[in-house]
C-alpha cells in the first residue's frame, strides 16, 4: 500500500531533506528569538552562569581519589579530571586532568562526546572510556591507564557500536557488541554476552549467555563486593529476567519480571513496580524488599520490607553505603531520607537528618570503605547545594551561587481535579504579590513518562529568564511519571494514555479559574512512545 502521506520524508532522521527542513526552522525561530528586546543581555546573563566556574563539580570516589567530568566555556567537549577528598573539600580543588576531549576531538578530527568511564576494581589503575562520535547512541570503548594518564596501547578497544562491557579482572571483560550476524536484537541492542580476554579478537571471543532476538538488551556485570557474576535480559523497557552464573550454569531469580533487583552484599534487594502475589503475602507495588541471597535464588519466599508505600508516600530512588541503604522518599513531593541498617539480627529503618523543603538525591561517598554519602538539596528558588553526610553530621560542601534574588518570589503546592476525579498536585512559583487578575502570562510544564519524577530545583534560566520578566511558572505532576511511585506511571499508560493530557489539562484549567491567566494557548508534544508530554504556554 502506498503512503499519502506528503511529509513521510521528515521520518528519515539522517536524510538531507529533513535535516535541512529542520535547519531552516531552527534559523526562523532563532531570528524571532535574538530580535526580541533585551535577548543579547539575557543570553549572556545566563550563559555566564551557566559556564560559571562556581558551579558545583559533583564527583564520584573510585579508591583514592574523586572524579569529576567538567565543562564550560574554555572545554567546550569538556575534561575528565580527579582530585583528592580532602582537596575537594577546599573553595579550589587541585584538579589533576586526565582526558582532554576538546584537545583528543581536534587531534584525532572527531566530534567526540563524552559518556562514562567503568572503573576497575579493587586497583584503580584502568577504565573502560566511552566516547560518541556527534553524541549518537553508539559509542567507542578504550582502555585508559590511570597511573600514565594515556589511552591503553593496544589495550581493549571495541569499534563504535550500542554496546556493553563489565572487567572480571585485569584482563578479562564480558562484552555485548555488534559482532555480526545473530549478535544484535530487533531493537539494534547486544543480545549476547561474550568473554574477551586481553589480547584476542572480537571475532574469536566466546558467547557465555544468549539472548532472544526479540529482546530489548542482554548485558552481564560483576558485582564489585562480592565478585558474583550476573546476567540481565531486559525482555523490556520495564521487564527484565536476572541469571547468576553459579559454576558452569545460571540460575534465574524468582521474581516479577518487572521487579527490579540491587545487591548488596549477600543481600537481594527488589523494588517492585507491580503488586507480587505469593502463596502467604502479597508485596504491593513500589514496595522495597531484601532477602539473603541465597534465599533469593534457592526460591524461598524470606523477603522483608524495607518501604512499604501509600498513596502519598513513594520510593523515588535507595543507595548502598558499606553498611547501611539510604532511602529517598517522595512524601506528596516532599523530599524526605530513611537509613536502613542490619542491626542484632534485623533490618531497622530510620529517618534521616536531611535538609526540610528540598528536593533532595544522596549516593555514596564510597560504598566499599565508608557509610558517609553525598547529599544534593536543591529547590525552585533556593541554589543548589552538596552535602557531605558522616557521623559527625551534614557538612556543607559547595553550594550554587544565587543567580537572581528570589525574595520576591514564593513557591505554592497546589492541587487541581483532573477528568477522572484524580487530584493532580502541582507548584506555582511566582511574585509574592502576584494579582489573581487573569493577566499573568505563564508557562506550565509537564512530562509524564517513564516513572520520572517533576520535582523542584534550582534553574538560573527560569529565574532570570521567566520569573524576573514577570511571569509564572508552573510544573504539573501529572500521571505517567514516579511523583507517586508506580502506580502513578502506570496509571497513564497505553490505553490509558489519555489521563496525562487531561491531567495536564486540568492544571491549565485550574489556573484559569484561579485567575492566574486566561486564554490559552496549549502547545503539548506527546511521544508515540506513550512517554512523553511537555511544554504549554498559557497567555494572556
Amino acid at each position: 500500500m502506498t503512503s499519502t502521506d506528503p511529509y513521510l520524508w521528515l521520518e528519515e532522521i539522517e536524510g538531507a531533506r529533513a535535516l535541512e527542513w529542520a535547519e531552516m526552522q531552527n534559523r526562523v525561530s532563532t531570528a524571532q528569538l535574538e530580535a526580541a528586546a533585551g535577548f543579547s543581555a539575557l543570553k549572556s546573563r545566563v550563559q555566564t552562569a551557566l559556564d560559571s566556574s562556581e558551579k558545583i563539580p559533583f564527583a564520584h570516589s573510585h579508591g583514592a581519589f574523586l572524579y569529576n567530568f567538567w565543562r564550560d566555556a574554555n572545554h567546550e567537549r569538556g575534561l575528565w579530571r580527579r582530585t583528592t577528598l580532602e582537596s575537594f573539600r577546599n573553595p579550589a580543588p587541585e584538579w589533576e586532568t586526565l582526558l582532554d576531549l576538546d584537545a583528543l576531538a581536534e587531534s584525532e578530527g572527531r566530534n567526540w562526546f563524552w559518556h562514562e568511564a567503568a572503573f576497575r576494581h579493587p586497583d584503580y589503575t584502568r577504565a573502560l572510556v566511552y566516547l560518541s562520535d556527534g553524541g549518537t547512541d553508539a559509542h567507542e570503548m578504550r582502555e585508559f591507564d590511570l597511573e600514565q594518564k594515556v589511552f591503553v596501547q593496544n589495550g581493549f578497544y571495541l569499534p563504535p557500536a550500542k554496546l556493553n562491557a563489565a572487567w572480571l579482572d585485569a584482563d578479562t571483560l564480558w562484552i555485548g557488541t555488534d559482532s555480526g550476524e545473530g549478535s544484535l536484537t530487533t531493537s539494534g541492542y547486544p543480545r549476547r554476552v561474550q568473554r574477551l580476554e586481553r589480547g584476542s579478537s572480537l571475532e574469536t571471543a566466546p558467547v557465555i549467555f544468549e539472548g532472544r532476538l526479540e529482546d530489548m538488551t542482554v548485558y552481564g556485570f560483576q558485582i564489585e563486593r562480592t565478585g558474583r557474576r550476573f546476567v540481565e535480559r531486559r525482555n523490556g523497557f520495564f521487564t527484565n529476567e536476572l541469571n547468576w552464573q553459579d559454576g558452569d550454569v545460571f540460575k534465574k531469580l524468582s521474581k516479577p519480571d518487572s521487579a527490579e533487583a540491587s545487591f548488596f552484599d549477600d543481600w537481594v534487594v527488589l523494588q517492585l513496580r507491580e503488586d507480587w502475589v505469593t502463596p502467604s503475602i502479597t508485596y504491593p507495588q513500589g514496595a522495597l524488599l531484601i532477602s539473603s541471597f541465597t534465599s533469593a535464588f534457592d526460591g524461598r519466599l524470606e523477603w522483608v520490607t524495607l518501604f512499604e508505600p501509600t498513596p502519598l508516600i513513594a520510593l523515588t530512588n535507595f543507595a548502598f553505603t558499606q553498611n547501611t541503604i539510604l532511602l529517598e522518599i517522595s512524601e506528596n513531593v516532599q523530599s524526605k531520607l530513611r537509613r536502613a541498617r542490619f542491626t542484632n539480627g534485623a533490618w531497622q529503618v530510620m529517618p534521616l537528618d536531611a535538609p526540610q523543603n528540598a528536593t533532595l538525591q544522596v549516593w555514596a561517598l564510597d560504598e566499599h570503605t565508608s557509610d558517609d554519602f553525598w547529599l544534593i538539596a536543591t529547590g525552585f528558588l533556593t541554589p543548589t547545594t552538596l552535602i557531605l553526610g558522616t557521623d559527625a553530621g551534614l557538612e556543607t560542601v559547595k553550594s550554587t551561587p544565587a543567580y537572581f534574588d528570589a525574595s520576591p518570589y514564593e513557591v505554592k503546592q497546589l492541587e487541581a481535579t483532573s477528568k477522572d476525579g484524580t487530584r493532580i498536585p502541582y507548584f506555582q512559583i511566582a511574585r509574592k504579590d502576584l494579582e489573581l487578575n487573569g493577566s499573568n502570562v505563564t508557562m506550565l510544564y509537564g512530562y509524564g513518562g517513564f516513572e520520572i519524577s517533576q520535582l523542584p530545583a534550582y534553574s538560573v534560566g527560569i529565574g532570570t529568564g521567566w520569573l524576573e520578566r514577570g511571569g509564572v511558572y508552573v510544573v504539573a505532576n501529572i500521571r505517567g511519571g514516579g511523583e507517586f511511585g508506580p502506580r502513578w506511571h502506570r496509571a497513564a499508560l497505553r490505553e490509558n494514555r489519555q489521563r496525562a493530557y487531561d491531567d495536564f489539562i486540568s492544571v491549565a484549567e485550574d489556573l484559569i479559574q484561579r485567575g492566574v491567566t486566561s486564554s490559552p494557548r496549549l502547545g503539548i508534544r506527546g511521544g508515540s512512545n506513550g512517554g512523553l508530554l511537555t511544554g504549554v504556554m498559557l497567555t494572556q
